[in-house]
């Protein structure tokens, strides 16, 4: 029998996941490897029963409906990681000056870029690969934040400023998010 006014979100676990709660803290293991997060507030709940994790409220008010409905998210995502992994492609587009990227260390470098002579860098944030293949850049993680924030980071380095985007398209830019 439902409990009037309870609000609860249930997430399947699959058999080669395993999820654990540590105090506020939730830890999601799996073939790809493991993620952490906290998640803290005062009147939500989240609790692992069997092969399943529930997160849960008792008399949600709009913003609790909406942060059930978050955290719930955020958890298939951390599932979804630890399991498949998350990819963006990323094409580089130029039109007069032969544009050279590379990765070195933490960094990914876009040298000759509208021919300027310095490199313009953006930064790659720990656990995230980046991959490139001719004008394809493949980022992948198993944190869907750290790779989605990766290709920003890469996108917003080519950004040109003062200059009508529709004439100048020179840049990199994501093509496919996954």
């Amino acid at each position: 029998m439902p409990i009037a006014g309870l609000l609860k979100k249930e997430i399947e676990i699959p058999p080669e996941v395993k999820v654990e709660k540590r105090n506020n803290e939730i830890i999601v293991s799996g073939p790809k490897g493991e993620l952490k997060r906290e998640f803290v507030h005062p009147r939500l709940q989240i609790e692992v029963k069997g092969d399943k994790v529930v997160v849960w409220c008792e008399l949600p008010k709009r913003k609790e409906k909406a942060l059930v409905g978050t955290w719930a998210a955020h958890i298939r995502n951390m599932i979804k990681g630890v399991t498949e992994g998350f990819e963006y492609e990323l094409k580089l587009v130029y039109s007069h000056f032969p544009v050279k990227i590379s990765v070195k260390g933490n960094e990914f470098y876009i040298e000759n870029f509208l021919g300027e002579k310095k490199p313009r860098v953006a930064k790659i944030l720990d656990g995230v690969k980046v991959t490139i293949n001719k004008d394809i850049v493949k980022v992948t993680s198993i944190d869907k934040e750290k790779a989605g924030q990766t290709a920003a980071n890469i996108e917003l380095a080519t950004r040109i400023k003062g200059y009508d985007p529709r004439v100048f398209q020179d840049g990199i830019y994501i093509v496919k998010k996954g």
